[in-house]
């Protein structure tokens, strides 16, 4: 067995019995035992259940990006890389759910989860062609943690057997998202035409500086 599939088996047993018994009260090694894998390596892979939800949060990403075509308007792309992220957590949607009831009573796992889905939007943006530098960079990916935000609550609620309602609710932020970049672009574009017309007129060339 290749690691790759040491790390898919445990993790997809840690999210089955999750789902069972709830997030708090599983251990890596009753998810070794789970699988049927190796405790001694589970032991050295997954050196607690915090290591496991970050190499489960990769394993979202590489599904991302491996469908990544660079083609499509930035909309489309953003589209195509986060419904891929929720395409590969949906095996495991009832231990996701168990996970998200955990999160309010560990404040250390929320803040390392947050750190982590920061890092993994920076490669999303990244992915579609999007600079992640400066104030732009910084304002896009808040703007892109709200909308995975938005989406997620809904895949947290869906149903549906192709996630229908997580890709409305995804299309749907994305939408307001591009609407309020809009908006701002718009109102930074209205600004300027505004100062340049309260700049006085240009010297005649007579007496323009070299």
């Amino acid at each position: 067995m290749s690691e790759q599939d040491f790390d898919h088996a445990l993790i997809a047993a840690a999210f089955r019995l999750a789902a069972q018994e709830g997030w708090a009260k599983i251990t890596i090694p009753d998810a070794a035992r789970e699988a049927g894998l190796p405790l001694a390596e589970a032991r050295v892979r997954f050196p607690g259940k915090r290591a496991l939800l970050l190499r489960f949060g990769q394993h979202l990403d590489q599904a991302a990006l491996s469908g990544a075509s660079g083609e499509g308007s930035l909309r489309d792309q953003l589209f195509d890389l986060l419904m891929g992220r929720f395409e590969a957590m949906k095996p495991h949607r009832d231990g996701v759910r168990a996970l998200l009831r955990y999160l309010p009573s560990d404040p250390a796992t929320t803040l390392l989860l947050a750190c982590a889905t920061k890092r993994s939007m920076r490669w999303m943006l990244q992915a579609a062609g999007q600079p992640t530098n400066g104030l732009r960079g910084a304002l896009r990916l808040r703007g892109l943690l709200a909308v995975w935000a938005w989406a997620l609550r809904a895949f947290e609620r869906d149903e549906t057997e192709d996630l229908s309602a997580t890709m409305a609710a995804l299309d749907n932020a994305l939408g307001r998202a591009h609407q309020v970049a809009t908006w701002i672009s718009g109102g930074r574009a209205r600004d300027t035409e505004s100062d340049e017309s309260a700049v006085p007129d240009e010297p005649d060339a007579g007496n323009a500086p070299d």
